[in-house]
């Protein structure tokens, strides 16, 4: 595949990253600070081994939802806010050498950006493209002549692009598989739901209160600027460093979304700093979609669409004696409170303390680039009894535990977790 032509360019970007991905405890990487910037773990680096199924169970469907691949930073001000503020220093003769060097690479990014915001990366279609021949390798007994792949994403271009990746990977491992696709405003009331007006109001009042006074324990030193800056005093009086410091570590920080970036984040900012900027975005994280009374519990249930949907494309799955897989292509935006709603491991947990965010809840773990979710149901072979189904949820290609009792490790039975979620999210919209 291409994208092994890159991995002694990544090298940097990957060493320790999957290991470190695995322990939610732990301090975050200096790529993890990077929140919802951080690469896929799983390049070219194995996820966790798969739990055997129960003897005489074998896999016949998949529901999924992905995020798209890496990509470049949406919003213009994200590069040009630190060309700006640092290209005042240059101006005055007061770049250090390390700083010119800085400016120098994020004004070439910034200069590649143009035309480009917001799409999808080299590494992000090949981080599709490791996920979809995975997928393939996992469960064979699906992806056979005939099975049908119905593949839907939202109309945004980097999702579907990243959906074209990961489906050409499929059908090149077998090309007789029946693939069809999609891109339609019909279908993004589930694929990307954000109207619900009482949920913006309760988000709305929670950031000017809870989330602004949780943040305003995270201030930026500034420290860093005397690798960058000769005179103290002109940084003091010229530079905004809460600006800068912000958008230079999101510059920098998706880096790693590049195969031609340097990886400088960790030269420029200090651990503590590094630390700073992640929980400020680590906490909005949570308030946009985490389980709290801060926002009533709003947030993970405006997913109940996409959900619903899971749950009725499985339906339709389980009286069919043929295999078949949905594969739906979104946004991290849906993954983080999908997951929170879906009540994987603990991150359905309420938390009402954002002093108690972090650790518990830390964003790398649930939206890295190509986050994605899968559903691998199971049943007897010859079977088409829905009562005979069993289920497994993993998030990230890692087998998570669901809020019921299992069967057998990671296993569940499907009709128990089904009405699990259907009693959680209500028949009604």
């Amino acid at each position: 595949m291409n994208y092994r032509k890159a991995a002694s360019a990544l090298a940097i970007l990957t060493m320790g990253i999957a290991s470190a991905f695995a322990q939610q405890s732990a301090s975050p990487t200096p790529q993890q600070t990077a929140s919802h910037y951080y690469a896929y773990p799983y390049l070219d680096v194995a996820p966790p081994a798969q739990t055997p199924a129960p003897e005489g169970y074998e896999p016949f469907h998949i529901e999924h939802y992905g995020r798209h691949g890496s990509r470049w930073l949406i919003n213009p001000n994200q590069y040009a806010t630190p060309v700006n503020e640092l290209s005042k220093a240059e101006k005055a003769g007061k770049l250090t050498p390390f700083g010119q060097e800085i400016l120098n690479t994020v004004r070439d990014i910034q200069n590649k950006s143009k035309n480009r915001l917001g799409e999808l990366s080299d590494i992000g279609a090949w981080q599709h493209q490791a996920i979809g021949r995975r997928m393939y390798e996992n469960y064979p007994q699906i992806f056979q002549p005939g099975t049908h792949v119905d593949a839907k994403s939202t109309i945004v271009i980097r999702c579907i692009l990243s959906m074209l990746n990961e489906i050409k990977e499929l059908q090149a491992l077998e090309p007789q598989l029946l693939i069809t696709t999609d891109a339609s405003y019909a279908d993004m009331y589930y694929m990307n739901h954000d109207h619900d007006s009482i949920t913006r109001d309760w988000r709305k009042k929670a950031k000017s209160g809870a989330l602004k006074e949780e943040r305003a324990k995270y201030k930026t030193s500034g420290k860093f600027m005397s690798k960058l800056i000769s005179d103290p005093q002109f940084a003091k009086d010229s530079i905004n460093v809460t600006a800068l410091a912000a958008d230079l570590a999101n510059v920098l920080g998706n880096a790693q979304s590049h195969s031609d970036q340097p990886w400088l984040l960790d030269k420029v900012f200090s651990p503590d700093e590094l630390h700073t900027e992640w929980m400020k975005r680590n906490l909005n994280w949570f308030v946009d979609a985490g389980n709290s009374a801060l926002t009533g519990g709003t947030q993970p249930m405006e997913q109940r669409f996409l959900l619903r949907n899971f749950i009725e494309s499985a339906d339709t799955a389980m009286v069919s004696p043929r295999t078949s897989a949905n594969l739906r292509f979104g946004h991290d935006t849906m993954v983080y409170p999908l997951s929170v709603l879906m009540e994987l491991d603990d991150f359905g947990q309420e938390i009402n303390d954002l002093s108690q965010v972090e650790g518990r809840i830390n964003d790398y773990m649930l939206v890295p680039m190509a986050a994605n979710i899968q559903m691998v149901f199971y049943r007897p072979k010859g079977s088409t009894n829905p009562d005979d189904v069993l289920v497994k949820v993993m998030l990230h290609e890692t087998e998570r535990r669901l809020p019921i009792e299992p069967v057998a490790g990671p296993y569940y039975s499907w009709p128990k977790l089904r009405e699990y979620y259907l009693n959680k999210i209500g028949t009604e919209n």
